[in-house]
C-alpha cells in the first residue's frame, strides 16, 4: 500500500486556526475538506437544523404533500411499500409513523427479495393490492425506473407517488408523482442533492406539516420533526450517501437523538447489538452493529419484520423481534463467511490479473452476496460483482473503489444484463446465467477503460502528520467537531514518525494485535490493529505508523486509541 501526503500551500493552515479559533491540526483537516475560511469551517463544526433549506424547493414536493394531506382529510386508503435495506425500512416506518399519528392507517409491504426481487415488482405490487386497491400507492426507496409499474397502478385508478434517490437511465416517469433529486434536478439543489430516501421522506414529512399547521391542524402543531431524526440517521448513515451538506446536519443532529430514542423497537435493538444507553453513537454503531441486524431479516426471511419493530411500542414484541434479528444476523454471518472464502479463492487462482471481477457461485444465496462484494473489493482494490443463483438469473450485487464509478461502468455493460441499478459505489445485478461470462469480459474491459489502464496500486491518504505528544484527548474533543465521519468525510488517518515498539505487538484471537509505545515524556500510547497479526511489525526499530484515533470504552472508562491503518519502516520524509 501507498502511503500519500499532499502537503497544503505553506500560511493557509496558521492563516485558518486563527480565524476559526482551532488548533493547526484541526485547521489542515478543515482545509482538507474544503473549507478555507472561517465562516464556513465554523458552520461545518456546528451544523444547525435552522440551516435546513424550505422543503418545497425540492421538485414536486409540494404537490406530494398536498396529496397527502387530502388522502389524510379524507380517510384514503393508502399503501407504503418501501425497499428491504436499511433505507427503506427506515423511511417506510418514518411515514407509516407519521400517518399513524393524522388518523390513517397504511397498509405497508417490503419486497420480499426471493420471492419478489428488488424494488417496485409487478409481484409486490399485486402482493400489495391483496387486500384492496387503495386511493394511494406510495413507494419509497425504489421505482423511480419502473415505468411499466407505475403505469399499471395507473391503470387501476390508483395515484401513485415514487420518492427515491436511485439515478434515472430513462425519461421521467409521466404515471407517478416522482420526488428525486436526480431527476429535473436544477443547479440550485446541490444542498440536497445527495439525500438518501430517509432523508426526502423527512422533507416530505416537513413539507406536510408546514401545510397543515398552516392550518392550525391541532395533531401537526403538536409533532416536533426533529424527533425523527433517529430514524433518519440510521438510513442516512447505512446507506453510504456522503455526509456533507444536509445529510451531515440530519445525521449529525439524528445521531444525538438516537442515542437517547425513546423507541421501544430501536431501544430493543440496540440492547442486543451491543449499544449501550448514554454512550455516544458513532456511524460505526449503525454500520456494523445496528444495519446488519435490520438488513438480515431482509436478506433471509422478510423485512416487514424490521418495519414493525420500529413502529411498535410493545416491549415484549420488541425485545423478541430483536432476538429473531440477531439469529438471522449470526445465520447470515455463518453464510457469508463461506461464500467470502470461496470468492476469495476464485479471485487468487482464475481472476488475480483482471482489473474487475464478476463472481458467480451456484449455491450462493443472492442475499448476502453483496456484502461479500464489499469484502472482497476491499480485499482486492477492484471493484466486484458477487452474483447468487436465482433461478434463470444469476443476481447479486457490485461494490466499487475510489475512482471508479460503477454506474458509468455498467451504463456500458447494458446489452448483457437483465436488470441493473444503484449508486457510483453500489449496485445491483441480475443477469441471465447464458450471458454471464459475456458480462464478465465486458465487465473487466470497462472497469480498465474507466481506470484509464490497469488500477493502481491502493493507496492510503494521510490527512496529517502528528508528534506523538499532540495525540492525545484535547486532540481528540476538536476532532468531535468532524463527527460524523462517512462518506464524503472521510475518518482522519493521522501518521507519525520514527515509533520504536519497546515490546513485541501482543497478538489476541489469532487474528489482532495489541501494541504500545512511550512519547518524548515517557507517556504510554495504546493501540490494536484489527486483522493484521499475520503482519507483526518489529519491535527495536523505528517505524512510520498510519492510524485513526478512537475512544475505547472498557468498564465505565473512556481511553484514548490508536487504530492501525499500515505500517512500514522508518522512510525519509518524501511523500506524495
Amino acid at each position: 500500500m501507498r502511503w500519500t501526503y499532499t502537503p497544503l500551500p505553506g500560511g493557509t493552515v496558521g492563516t485558518l486556526s486563527g480565524a476559526a479559533g482551532v488548533s493547526p491540526v484541526l485547521a489542515e483537516l478543515l482545509l482538507r475538506a474544503g473549507l478555507e475560511d472561517g465562516d464556513a469551517a465554523t458552520r461545518f463544526m456546528n451544523p444547525a437544523l435552522a440551516e435546513l433549506s424550505d422543503p418545497f424547493l425540492l421538485a414536486n414536493l409540494e404537490t406530494a404533500a398536498t396529496r397527502l394531506r387530502q388522502a389524510i382529510a379524507g380517510q384514503e386508503e393508502i399503501v407504503v411499500l418501501g425497499d428491504y435495506d436499511v433505507d427503506g425500512v427506515s423511511s417506510t416506518a418514518l411515514l407509516v409513523g407519521i400517518l399513524r399519528r393524522f388518523g390513517a392507517n397504511p397498509r405497508f409491504i417490503v419486497p420480499r427479495r426471493s420471492e419478489d426481487g428488488y424494488g417496485l415488482s409487478r409481484s409486490a405490487i399485486d402482493r400489495a393490492l391483496e387486500q384492496g386497491k387503495p386511493a394511494l400507492f406510495i413507494a419509497l426507496d425504489c421505482g423511480t425506473n419502473s415505468h411499466v409499474e407505475t403505469a399499471y397502478l395507473k391503470g387501476q385508478g390508483i395515484d401513485v407517488l415514487v420518492v427515491d434517490h436511485h439515478r434515472s437511465r430513462e425519461c421521467p416517469d409521466d404515471h407517478c408523482l416522482l420526488i428525486n433529486p436526480h431527476v429535473r434536478a436544477g443547479e440550485d439543489e446541490e444542498a440536497w442533492r445527495h439525500l438518501c430516501t430517509v432523508g426526502l421522506v423527512f422533507k416530505l414529512v416537513h413539507g406536510l406539516l408546514k401545510q397543515l399547521r398552516a392550518e392550525n391542524h391541532p395533531v401537526a402543531l403538536g409533532i416536533r420533526p426533529r424527533d425523527y431524526l433517529d430514524l433518519v440517521a440510521l438510513g442516512t448513515v447505512a446507506d453510504l450517501v456522503p455526509l456533507r451538506g444536509e445529510n451531515r446536519i440530519l445525521a449529525r443532529h439524528g445521531l444525538r437523538i438516537l442515542q437517547d430514542t425513546q423507541r421501544p423497537g430501536l431501544r430493543a435493538l440496540m440492547d442486543i447489538a451491543g449499544v449501550k444507553p448514554g454512550q455516544e453513537i458513532m456511524p460505526v454503531d449503525i454500520s456494523f452493529r445496528l444495519s446488519p441486524r435490520i438488513n438480515a431479516s431482509g436478506r433471509l426471511a422478510d423485512a416487514a419484520l424490521s418495519v414493525e419493530l420500529l413502529l411498535s411500542e410493545d416491549p415484549v414484541f420488541c425485545a423478541e423481534t430483536a432476538r429473531q434479528l440477531d439469529t438471522f444476523n449470526r445465520e447470515r454471518q455463518d453464510i457469508e463467511k463461506l461464500i467470502t472464502e470461496e470468492a476469495e479463492r476464485m479471485i487468487e487462482t482464475r481472476f488475480a490479473d483482471c482489473p474487475g471481477v464478476v463472481l458467480y457461485g451456484d449455491n450462493w444465496h443472492p442475499g448476502v452476496v453483496g456484502i461479500v462484494a464489499g469484502r472482497v473489493s476491499r480485499k482486492y482494490n477492484r471493484p466486484c460483482v458477487v452474483l447468487g443463483n436465482e433461478g434463470e438469473l444469476a443476481k447479486g450485487s457490485g461494490r466499487s473503489i475510489d475512482g471508479i464509478n460503477l454506474v458509468e461502468v455498467l451504463g456500458t455493460c447494458g446489452e448483457h444484463l437483465a436488470s441493473w441499478g444503484g449508486h457510483p459505489m453500489a449496485v445491483g445485478v441480475a443477469v441471465t446465467k447464458d450471458n454471464l461470462e459475456r458480462f464478465r469480459v465486458r465487465f473487466a474491459e470497462a472497469v480498465r477503460a474507466h481506470a484509464g489502464g490497469d488500477i493502481a496500486e491502493a493507496r492510503l491518504a494521510l490527512a496529517a502528520w502528528l508528534t506523538p505528544a499532540q495525540i492525545k484527548e484535547s486532540l481528540m474533543d476538536e476532532l468531535d467537531a468532524l463527527h460524523p465521519f462517512g462518506q464524503g468525510n472521510p475518518e482522519p488517518v493521522f501518521g507519525v514518525r520514527g515509533i520504536v515498539l519497546r515490546y513485541p505487538p501482543e497478538v489476541f484471537k489469532e487474528q489482532h494485535f495489541r501494541f504500545n509505545f512511550e512519547d518524548e515524556r515517557g507517556r504510554r500510547l495504546y493501540g490494536v490493529a484489527w486483522k493484521m497479526a499475520d503482519r507483526l511489525p518489529p519491535s527495536g526499530v523505528p517505524l512510520d505508523l498510519a492510524f485513526e484515533l478512537k475512544w475505547n470504552h472498557f468498564n465505565g472508562r473512556k481511553l484514548l486509541q490508536l487504530v492501525l491503518a499500515d505500517w512500514r519502516l522508518t522512510q525519509p520524509v518524501q511523500e506524495g
